[in-house]
């Protein structure tokens, strides 16, 4: 039964909604936390949507991107659906598996976990991109699996061969053509960093473009460029390990001045 029929509206229907209309309107920041605090810190910050990080994750368990299993991942997704009330939209890395059915799976797990968006890449973590035809073959059994859920699934198509080895940008726009063909809803090539190549795969596509906001890029000019979405991987996760890193040294020298932090916790965890 569609959503705004005469029933109780779910809370993932209600998230799913407001993830819809944030890729109506004006260009939206969606940056991604690793566990539920920074979620819940990010939320308290007035972000109206956030999205999970592979490589952040992983970092909390102990391990490298690519190293949590699809159980791992769906449990981190109930965590930060349970922890905040924005919607959350799920790095699903390549689906877990190669095949079309592998992608369907993912999206369905994480919709089952309470992410309304989700997102499917075309590297396999064996050290390949997967070729244009079963790409877009990939993508466009995601969606069936997306468009069967019962609410709207914002599914993202990414591109990743300008972060492996194959910055050409006349592939990345022929993928991402597939994969709006494909009927993704947003199109996401990361490690693009030129406003000229932002732009031209922003006019390339009639659909949203997540944008990978990266050091030395200016979000005013990527969104001037025409990006709608726009998101930071794993930085977030990096730049605290980074802090924590310097204290640890700083703590081995003598001083723990850095310990000396009280961040707001009772404005950014209560309720």
């Amino acid at each position: 039964m569609p959503v705004g029929e005469n029933r109780d509206v779910t809370r993932q229907e209600r998230k799913a909604e407001v993830f819809r209309r944030l890729h109506d309107g004006e260009a939206f920041l969606m940056p991604n936390p690793w566990d539920a605090g920074s979620a819940r810190v990010l939320e308290a910050l007035g972000f109206e949507a956030l999205a999970t990080t592979s490589s952040g994750f992983a970092f909390t368990l102990g391990r490298l991107d690519g190293e949590a299993t699809p159980d791992e991942v769906a449990a981190h997704v109930s965590a930060l659906d349970a922890a905040v009330e924005v919607p959350i939209s799920v790095d699903l890395e390549n689906g877990y598996g190669p095949a079309p059915g592998d992608a369907a799976g993912a999206i369905v797990r994480a919709a089952a976990a309470g992410a309304v968006g989700g997102s499917i890449e075309d590297w396999d973590r064996e050290g390949r991109l997967y070729e244009p035809g079963h790409a877009a073959e990939r993508i466009a059994a995601a969606v069936e699996a997306a468009r069967g859920l019962g609410f709207p699934f914002t599914l993202t198509a990414r591109a990743e061969n300008h972060l492996r080895g194959n910055p050409d940008l006349d592939d990345t726009i022929a993928r991402l053509r597939s994969f709006e063909e494909a009927g993704a809803d947003v199109l996401y090539a990361p490690g693009l960093r030129a406003a000229e190549e932002i732009r031209a795969v922003c006019e390339a596509v009639a659909r949203p473009v997540n944008v990978l906001v990266l050091p030395g890029m200016s979000v005013t000019e990527v969104v001037a460029a025409g990006a709608r979405r726009l998101s930071v991987g794993g930085g977030f996760a990096w730049a605290a390990v980074r802090a924590l890193a310097d204290a640890g040294r700083a703590l081995r020298e003598g001083d723990p001045s850095a310990t000396a932090s009280r961040p707001p916790l009772e404005e950014w965890l209560g309720r």
